[in-house]
């Protein structure tokens, strides 16, 4: 057989293709991940402003005019104002001014992410220098000790995300690369479901009682870590359903290209670029991290839209999925029944 032939024979042009795909998929996972986290800044943080009288719209105009746009500055009544709209997630800090004083105070939440709190510490220190003043940084939401960086939050969504399309992909390819039936579909997403159940509350276990890495309720990290497992596995299942094997692909690429980058982990949003601050909410690692960050350092405020994102996800997954189980294929064109053929003696 010469070279050509054993090249045809040992690269088939399916796997040619899946090798194309995969050279992409590379490109593009150092696109995102460069892209998004390679130069922080913040841009538009919403910020709130204490101070009496026309001081407060003074110094709101002038945060306004600040090259590069870091703060989105809003007028708030009073400091205990400022700590509410921080802990309801409104705001990512605040200015409380001291007119009969010399040092006034920065409010912050680094529960939400310390890498913002940090700039925001440096920012405002060298504003209030350059008008002769100082400022006392009060840490509203503070991130547990354990917590470096408030990343913890992040990794458990990642490893939820993570377990949540390795299970979907196994159970989807496990006989064959299409579900035959309705039947066999509904019984993986019923082991899905329950691998999401004991998925959800081992990652809440180790990041709350065993490390002690994040506070809050460990049910409700249960609850979540639940709902962000079955999404991320039902869209698996939905995009393999419809595309094969390379749905899986699609998978990781939704999922680990698109969303991770974009989730707030790293850097919160108010600190990515535009188009990944634009989609990280909407993918299920963004939604995954701001919940599981309400959950644990502002006492589960602003979860809603978060969860119904992920809803969105579990149920348009399994819907996909569903339907596309139901519909009548040519016996030939059937990969498990194929399967089963070839494994025959």
């Amino acid at each position: 057989m010469s070279l050509v032939d054993e090249l045809k024979s040992a690269v088939t042009p399916r796997a040619a293709l899946l090798v194309v795909g995969v050279f992409a998929l590379q490109l593009l996972f150092i696109t995102s991940y460069v892209g998004a986290l390679h130069d922080p800044k913040p841009t538009d943080v919403p910020f709130g402003v204490a101070a009496p009288g026309q001081a407060a719209t003074v110094l709101t105009e002038r945060l306004e005019k600040l090259p590069g746009d870091p703060l989105d500055p809003r007028t708030v009544a009073d400091e205990a104002e400022a700590r509410k709209q921080i802990l309801n997630r409104d705001i990512d800090g605040a200015l409380i001014v001291d007119v009969r004083g010399r040092t006034d105070t920065l409010l912050v939440a680094s529960g939400g992410g310390t890498v913002l709190s940090s700039a925001l510490e440096s920012m405002f220190t060298k504003l209030e220098a350059t008008q002769g003043r100082t400022v006392k940084t009060v840490d509203v939401a503070p991130a547990s000790p354990k917590d470096f960086d408030g990343l913890s939050a992040f990794y458990l969504v990642v490893g939820w995300c993570v377990g949540g399309y390795i299970c979907a992909a196994i159970l989807a390819i496990s006989a064959g690369s299409r579900p035959a039936n309705r039947e066999r579909a509904i019984i993986r997403l019923g082991v899905l479901a329950l691998y999401s159940v004991l998925g959800g509350l081992g990652g809440a276990i180790i990041v709350g009682p065993i490390l002690g890495a994040l506070p809050g309720s460990v049910a409700a990290l249960w609850g979540l870590g639940t709902l962000v497992v079955f999404a991320v596995g039902a869209a698996t299942l939905a995009l393999q359903s419809v595309f094969g094997i390379v749905g899986i692909g699609l998978a990781i690429l939704l999922i680990v290209v698109a969303g991770n980058p974009s989730a707030g982990g790293a850097f919160p949003l108010p600190m990515l670029p535009p188009f990944w601050k634009a989609i990280g909410p909407y993918l299920p690692p963004g939604a995954g991290t701001w919940a599981a960050r309400s959950i644990a350092y502002f006492k589960g405020n602003d979860m809603t839209a978060s969860m119904v994102i992920l809803s969105v996800w579990a149920i348009v997954g399994t819907a996909v999925t569903l339907v596309m189980s139901s519909l009548k294929r040519k016996p030939e064109a059937e990969p498990i029944a194929s399967e089963l053929g070839e494994a025959r003696p």
